[in-house]
């Protein structure tokens, strides 16, 4: 495993890290707890120091649930990674409404430390605000007070929505009032490119997530795949499937050597991109987290294929 330096925050983190949101909920198919943990320790094992999670990534029933796998996982090891997590969306607190003001975030830190067993988090992010408009302006004395009490060390944005809301990045970013990113970039979708770019200026550390575009990149979909009711793909027609599995198979020049499947190249191709500090891994089990790890030690693809990955691309698929 190698790593870099996540932004302004000296933090040094794996190439690769974990996220969290499959050991929550069903929305991959679902992951028993055990298996979770499990993989969070393989995880270790391979290099990895950095995992992502959220209050959100739970049910109807209980907030949360990834926290707390997450918790369970790292007990007697929290002094060896760093831990991610989000405030503003709970499954349990209005339907996931957006909830981006002071007392949310410091009940919503709260909250997490109990789940996690910790007593900081070193990255907090604004989970998804979908517009300005969702944020109140107390939120900022919460932030500070947090911060002040040492529970939270780094604060940053998670951005959804991302037409509407890149801007809120930028203009925090030069407020230094966040220190990280966390985009959506794939080879099937990379509006966030001239966004990253930008904040590498100051520098602000990112994290690339939907990497292997909502499993499609991982290469094993089919025209005939029939995703279960209630996963998060269910959502697509057999012709939206169809072409997403088209634009994944145009990218099949990208296997060589040392890279023998996509979702190797799909994460080498994110860690190859300016201003990237870690590529998320949503493996939901030890197998796929190692095809994950190996993406690091892969050697960085050329200029050439670079700008054929460019030319084949027909347009930017929707994030999740």
């Amino acid at each position: 495993m190698k790593y870099r330096k996540l932004g302004r925050t000296n933090l040094k983190v794996s190439e690769i890290s974990l996220g969290t949101w499959a050991f929550g909920n069903n929305v991959y198919g679902g992951v028993a707890e055990k298996d979770g943990i499990n993989t969070i320790h393989a995880g270790i094992d391979m290099g990895i120091n950095l995992f992502d999670t959220a209050p959100q990534y739970g049910t109807d029933k209980q907030d949360g649930v990834a926290e707390i796998v997450l918790g369970k996982a790292l007990k007697g090891k929290r002094n060896k990674v760093h831990i991610s997590t989000k405030f503003g969306r709970n499954p349990c607190i209005e339907g996931g409404k957006s909830l981006f003001y002071k007392s949310r975030i410091i009940a919503s830190v709260e909250e997490s430390l109990k789940r996690l067993q910790t007593d900081y988090i070193d990255v907090l992010f604004f989970h998804s605000p979908f517009s300005p408009d969702e944020i109140k302006d107390d939120v900022w004395k919460g932030i500070e007070q947090v911060k002040k009490q040492g529970k939270v060390r780094f604060v940053a944005h998670s951005i959804s929505m991302f037409h509407q809301t890149e801007n809120m990045a930028r203009q925090w970013a030069k407020e230094d009032k966040i220190d990280v990113v966390q985009v959506v970039l794939s080879l099937m979708n990379r509006e966030a490119q001239n966004l990253v770019n930008e904040l590498s200026e100051y520098p602000i550390g990112v994290f690339g997530r939907e990497c292997l575009a909502n499993g499609f990149l991982a290469g094993v979909f089919t025209k005939d795949t029939v995703f279960a009711k209630g996963t998060l793909n269910a959502r697509y027609s057999k012709a939206e499937l169809a072409e997403r599995i088209d634009q994944v198979n145009a990218f099949k020049f990208l296997l060589r050597n040392d890279i023998a499947n996509m979702p190797q190249a799909a994460l080498r191709w994110v860690l190859d991109q300016k201003g990237i500090s870690t590529v998320l891994s949503g493996a939901k089990n030890i197998e796929e987290l190692k095809g994950a790890v190996s993406a690091s030690d892969a050697k960085p693809f050329t200029n050439e294929e670079l700008e054929l990955a460019k030319k084949v691309l027909k347009k930017d698929f929707e994030a999740a």
